[in-house]
This record gives structure tokens, sequence and C-alpha cells, in this order.
């Protein structure tokens, strides 16, 4: 039996919720239709978050993702949506979410929407050697 798109997200416990850690996902399969011409658009999710009490389970997060698939949607409206329903399913100490559609009309776009849990603030960036910082001044 084939899996079915959904737009439940289901979680799991934080196994270390003692400590900030960083959790990153590249979700280069979006896609959604645009709400004017009905063709689809195509898009890579950059997903990073710190978890507070809860992690998304990535089946979960797939269904979801494939949710959108016949949905006509603005970039900005669809990347907004993710993220608040995370943020809703999560309640995360921190998470960003980069939609990165592809080229239509000879322009691309980047949506970027955030979300911090109020009173949280991040542990300043240590590194440990030149490339490591080079890595993250790219980024």
């Amino acid at each position: 039996m084939p899996s079915r798109s959904t737009k439940k997200l289901e979680t799991f416990p934080n196994p270390v919720r003692l400590r900030d850690y960083h959790i990153h996902m590249e979700i280069p399969e979006f896609t959604c239709l645009c709400p004017k011409t009905g063709q689809p658009d195509f898009a890579t999710l950059i997903l990073d978050y710190i978890p507070d009490k809860k992690c998304i389970e990535l089946k979960s997060l797939k269904l979801y993702i494939w949710s959108f698939r016949d949905e006509g949607v603005f970039h900005e409206a669809v990347t907004n949506q993710i993220l608040d329903d995370l943020v809703a399913a999560l309640k995360p100490r921190y998470i960003r979410l980069i939609a990165r559609f592809y080229v239509r009309g000879g322009i691309f776009t980047n949506v970027t929407a955030e979300h911090r849990k109020r009173g949280w603030a991040p542990q300043p960036a240590v590194f440990l050697n030149d490339f490591e910082e080079q890595s993250n001044v790219r980024k």
C-alpha cells in the first residue's frame, strides 16, 4: 500500500533535552503549484532547528511536504505556512526554514522564515579551525 500525503506532523520526545543541538535537513523535492498559472513550482527546503521537548518524525515530515504538491500557493505563503505548522508541532527553541525555489521566468526566489522561543538565546559559535569558520561564513 503506497503512502498518502497528510497534513499531520508527528513528533517524538527529544532524547537530549539538556543540550542545545542543531538538526539540519535538506528536502530537495518540494513541489507546489503556482496559484496564477497552475504550473508546478520546485524548491529545495532547508530546515534547521534546535529542539526543545520534541523532534520531528521524518516519515511524517515527508508525507506532510508531499501534501503541497497539488496546492496553488505563493512561495512566501507556503514557506511561512510550513514554518508555522512546524512551530505548532515542535515548539522548538529555534527554527529556520529556507525555501530555495528554482528559476521561473528568469527569477530565482529564496524565502527565509524563522522563529525563536521567547527567552532563548544561542550559545556563541566555537570554531576549531580556519576551514570550519570559512565554511560557516559561506552559508
